[in-house]
């Protein structure tokens, strides 16, 4: 049975986000808003949660992950940035806005991207799910909650704590969350190109 956890948009009380941080280190899977929708996040070295994670989205070894990181200096940790992806990075983000990389030794190899060893990365605006990352001091596997069928990610957390209420572990709930999933930009050939358009306005990367 999930934990149900309500909190607060935009001063998030510590003691719910150190609560939510235990379950993530003791093996868990959470759902927790973003900027963009709501995502399902665990452990970066934690290989059960991650396959829970591709079992209730239904996704194969080609789906990309995303590392939600605290900062472009913790990004450049887990993914090989030159000057000129940064110059890119640095316009965008924070921000509704997932980037392709190459993956640097830091990142599982199960994680990346199975013929391409590539991983999606971000930088979230959503005071949450910030105040989750400063808490776990390191970056948080994510996914994006779009569940198997449905072509919109739900927007209420009390909704998705009783539909997953045996699939994850916490539900944190900020209040309503958005439809829009991040834009995905793949910055790992010489120009941009456009993945996915969702929440983030492209025409940052020169892309419209």
């Amino acid at each position: 049975m999930a934990y149900y956890l309500p909190i607060h948009p935009d001063n998030p009380q510590p003691r719910t986000i150190k609560q939510a941080v235990e379950i993530i280190r003791s093996g868990g899977v959470i759902v927790y808003p973003t900027e963009s929708c709501f995502a399902l996040g665990c452990q970066l070295g934690d290989k059960a949660a991650m396959e829970r994670i591709r079992r209730i989205r239904q996704v194969d070894d080609a789906h990309h992950f995303t590392l939600l990181c605290r900062d472009l200096s913790e990004l450049a940790t887990y993914a090989k940035v030159d000057n000129r992806q940064y110059r890119y990075l640095k316009s965008a983000m924070p921000g509704a806005y997932t980037v392709i990389l190459q993956a640097t030794r830091e990142v599982p190899r199960r994680v990346m991207h199975a013929k391409r060893s590539t991983i999606g990365l971000r930088v979230p605006v959503n005071a949450v799910a910030r105040a989750l990352l400063d808490e776990l001091g390191e970056p948080l596997l994510s996914s994006s909650l779009l569940l198997p069928g449905e072509a919109w990610p739900p927007t209420e957390g009390w909704e998705i704590s009783e539909r997953l209420e045996h699939e994850v572990d916490a539900v944190l709930d900020a209040g309503h969350c958005g439809t829009a999933v991040t834009t995905v930009i793949d910055l790992t050939d010489d120009d941009p190109e456009l993945i996915r358009l969702g929440a983030g306005d492209p025409s940052v990367f020169g892309l419209s």
